[in-house]
């Protein structure tokens, strides 16, 4: 078993020492970190340590705020522990995933982050609703496209001649939308 470390400074004016003491303190044999300012969201010491961490290892934080900036984005990272199987302990707020009050934690932290996503669906959907009785919604604009050149590259694609990728850059739509685009036609031209 293994103590590792993780660090996070959100800003410049933040200083490292006190997180690092505690983790020293902690014993941890290594520590990573971010040092992040402004709106540098890439976080290269967390995927290092997600990287480095094996089964049995125990990651201890300052704190859950330094762990992660959202609750998904917590519930994300402990996925990614568990399945692992690596530990997890949070020295400010007291969580320990050994334990069953650890886990209870968890759990909690899971049906809170369910709930803010329901909510933000719901109020999305009422604003939508709002906004087509105002006749402000005109939804998501088809992308518009050449359907002579669509044709001509499809035969193509079908005869083997070019690839998806091809006809994706040549059309300027993701793949996605190329699929369903061919699905349109094929259902249109049934074949």
């Amino acid at each position: 078993m293994t103590k590792i470390g993780y660090v996070r400074c959100s800003s410049a004016d933040q200083n490292p020492a006190r997180q690092e003491a505690l983790l020293k303190k902690a014993g941890c044999k290594k520590v990573f970190s971010d040092m992040l300012s402004g709106k540098d969201r890439n976080r290269p010491g967390l995927q290092a340590m997600l990287d480095y961490v094996r089964e049995g290892d125990v990651l201890y934080v300052e704190s859950i705020s330094r762990l992660a900036r959202s609750t998904r984005d917590l519930l994300q990272i402990l996925d990614e522990l568990q399945a692992r199987e690596v530990q997890f302990i949070s020295a400010k707020e007291n969580i320990d995933t050994s334990t069953p009050q650890g886990k209870f934690m968890l759990t909690v932290f899971a049906a809170l982050s369910e709930l803010e996503r329901e909510q933000i669906r719901q109020r999305q959907a009422e604003g939508i609703a709002i906004a087509k009785q105002q006749g402000k919604y005109q939804g998501r604009q088809p992308i518009q496209y050449d359907k002579y050149l669509f044709e001509q590259l499809y035969k193509q694609w079908e005869d083997g001649d070019i690839t998806q990728k091809y006809m994706c850059k040549k059309l300027k739509m993701s793949p996605a939308t190329l699929t369903r685009r061919i699905r349109e036609y094929r259902n249109s031209h049934n074949h």
